[in-house]
Parts: structure tokens; C-alpha cells; sequence
């Protein structure tokens, strides 16, 4: 069945995106009220009130057909929106004007916000998205090391690439866990070194608490590739194992 604007009633299906995940829904009420606003335009108090009156005849006649059932809450939508527009028109006198209704401003005003917020989070998405494919890219490629600063948010791309099975990944909780160690990049600042605590994975942070005690007994700086596979193996004895090196450090360089 039809309503008097020529909108046909169907079951409202699932959103889904192309490749058949899902996507935010279709609002369905607020088309509704959408398209009493557009009709309402330039209508008096009593064209309103007619219109609201043709409005309830079609949602009775609409109550007998199973079909018209399930519209997404459409039509309650519109009747509300004839009623507030009629008692609107019968304290102002019209002709009514949507750009001129505080309500319909408000709405589209909290729309626009929506759709900054959303941008802006696309846009950090995005953002994201390349610095974790620049990371891995020069992990890839060798590249990562020293001369490479880490900055606020690799923790996020490095767990992107966690998420996707990247196989360079290794090459930058590796590179992570030196920058920690080094306090070097963004973890020079304490409140970044506190923040990856509960960034950071285990075995990431345990790999960093090594290198460090390591470097503190004066032990060669190379690659020591021996503290990354330990921290995967087990993280709590690598952990414990720098602690005691740190303690070791502190008591052969105490007076005696």
C-alpha cells in the first residue's frame, strides 16, 4: 500500500555494505519527518490540520494491511511530526517554514556535529592505517631501527598490525620495545613510558625492561635478538631477570 506521498510500504530489510557487512541502518523516522517538513512548507494552521487528519486516515486504513506492518517506524514518525507542525502553526498562524523551525535547526545543527565527529574519526582511522603500513613497510624492508623516532599512537598501528596478521609485526613490537628501552621518541616523555604499561603487550614490554638492565651493566649494544625470543617465551622470567640485573647494577656501583 502506498501513503499520500507516494511512498510505498515494504519490510524493512537489513543495511549491508557491498561486501555483506553490516552498516548503520536507515533511519527510517526521520525520513518520515523529513518528508512532512518538505510537504509542510508554506502550509496554514488549517492545511496542516487537514493534512494531519489525511495523515491518520491512511495509518487506520494502514492498521488492515499486514504488509504496511513493519516500516521502520515511519509513519508514527509522521503523524508525530503533523501534530507538532499543527500545534506550532496554531500559536504561530503560519505559513510554515522549516527553516525558520527551532526543532528542525537543532536537528540539523546535532546532524552536521555527527558528521564532523565522524569525518574527523575517518580521518583518524586513515591516519592510522598509514603510519601502521609505514612501520611495517620499513620493518619490511629492514629499515626500522634507531633512526626511525616513534611518536604517539604507534602503539595503535602496532596492534593494527597485530589485528591483520601482519607478518612484519614482530619487526615493530621489536623496534617498539627498543624505543622504550632507549627512552627515545615519544617515550622520552615519563607520562608515554606510563601510558604503554597498559598499551603495550607483555612480551613488548618485558623485551624493553631487558634491553635496558642490559644496557645498564655496560653489556655490548647489538642487535641481541636472544631478548626478543626469551620476552615471547616467557615474558615474567624476562621481567624478573632484568629486575635482577638492575639490582646487580645498583649494588657493584654502591660504596661499600
Amino acid at each position: 500500500m502506498s501513503t499520500s506521498d507516494g511512498w510505498r510500504r515494504r519490510p524493512v530489510p537489513e543495511a549491508r555494505s557491498r561486501a555483506g557487512a553490516p552498516r548503520t541502518p536507515i533511519d527510517y523516522a526521520k525520513i518520515g519527518r523529513s518528508s512532512v517538513r518538505r510537504r509542510a512548507r508554506g502550509m496554514t494552521h488549517s492545511e496542516a490540520v487537514a493534512a494531519l487528519e489525511g495523515a491518520e486516515q491512511q495509518a487506520h486504513l494502514d492498521r488492515r494491511d499486514e504488509s504496511a506492518a513493519d516500516d521502520g517506524g515511519r509513519r508514527e514518525a509522521e503523524l508525530a511530526e503533523w501534530q507538532r507542525v499543527v500545534q506550532l502553526l496554531a500559536a504561530t498562524g503560519g505559513p510554515y517554514d522549516p527553516d525558520a523551525d527551532v526543532v528542525v535547526q537543532e536537528e540539523l545543527a546535532e546532524d552536521r556535529r555527527r558528521e564532523e565527529a565522524e569525518q574527523q574519526r575517518r580521518q583518524e582511522q586513515q591516519q592510522l592505517a598509514d603510519r601502521a603500513e609505514e612501520l611495517a613497510r620499513l620493518g619490511g624492508a629492514g629499515r626500522l631501527d634507531r633512526s626511525v623516532p616513534s611518536r604517539t599512537g604507534d602503539e595503535a598501528a602496532r596492534d593494527l598490525l597485530d589485528e591483520n596478521h601482519d607478518y612484519r609485526a614482530p619487526k615493530v613490537d621489536a623496534w617498539l620495545a627498543r624505543a622504550l628501552a632507549d627512552q627515545s621518541g615519544h617515550y622520552a616523555d615519563p607520562a608515554a613510558r606510563a601510558a604503554a604499561v597498559g598499551s603495550l603487550p607483555v612480551p613488548v614490554r618485558a623485551r624493553a625492561a631487558l634491553l635496558a638492565a642490559l644496557a645498564r651493566t655496560g653489556a655490548p649494544d647489538g642487535d641481541l635478538e636472544f631478548v626478543g625470543r626469551l620476552a615471547q617465551a616467557d615474558p615474567d622470567a624476562t621481567t624478573a631477570l632484568a629486575a635482577w640485573l638492575n639490582t646487580a647494577a645498583a649494588v657493584k656501583g654502591s660504596p661499600e
